[in-house]
């Protein structure tokens, strides 16, 4: 009972302590960009040009939810109608799940790719479950165009992780991810969901200019 109580306890601490969402769209940003400006060993350019949304979830820590568990916020993206652009970012939480790599205590930077309208939609819900409710495979690294080929066929959402500079594809096979209310109340003054963020226009907080800005530069439709 008391090691539950104190995970519980350590969980509030780092939701408070995680509760500048500013500061983690300035994170997401620079985590993007890291992995990107490295097109050997990046997030492969063809199927970020293919995909319908984006999601970064900075620096995912392990033990922070439950004894033995996961625990991130980061946000999401997804593209405008027609393709030009991408719409406001949306707060989201992932809890639980298998993360890659692992190194001890150690954060990991978590991104992942929606290929598809069916993926979108279940990031449109309040919640789901990865590897559950949406199918999602490791994302290919770099400029193998056979394996981005397949990856673009097979899953919904593709995954990779970053751990101490380790970059890869993974699969997050179990983790559920939710829209958080708490950042999103907090980044646009009011209440207001991932579904009216992502699909109708929502002009972006000053703050997210960094993660906008990253997004438009290493992507495109083509």
């Amino acid at each position: 009972m008391r090691k539950l109580i104190a995970a519980f306890a350590l969980s509030a601490a780092l939701l408070c302590a995680e509760s500048d969402a500013p500061k983690r769209l300035q994170a997401a940003a620079d985590a993007f960009k890291e992995v990107m400006d490295v097109p050997d060993k990046a997030i492969p350019q063809d199927l970020l040009n293919k995909a319908q949304c984006v999601v970064i979830v900075p620096g995912l820590k392990k033990g922070a939810f439950i004894i033995g568990g996961k625990y991130g916020k980061g946000f999401v993206s997804c593209r405008k109608k027609g393709g030009q652009g991408w719409s406001a970012p949306g707060s989201v939480r992932v809890e639980g799940g298998s993360f890659g790599f692992q190194i001890g205590g150690a954060e990991t930077d978590v991104f992942m790719l929606v290929m598809n309208e069916k993926g979108m939609n279940r990031l449109l819900s309040t919640k789901f479950t990865l590897g559950g409710e949406a199918s999602v495979a490791a994302g290919p690294v770099g400029r193998d165009t056979q394996a981005q080929t397949d990856a673009a066929m097979t899953a919904e959402i593709l995954t990779w992780s970053r751990q101490r500079g380790l970059f890869g594809g993974v699969a997050l096979t179990g983790a559920t991810l939710r829209e958080d209310e708490d950042w999103n109340n907090e980044l646009y003054g009011r209440k207001i969901t991932n579904r009216e963020v992502l699909t109708t226009g929502v002009a972006s907080p000053a703050a997210a200019s960094p993660l906008m800005g990253v997004l438009n530069k290493y992507s495109s439709r083509k």
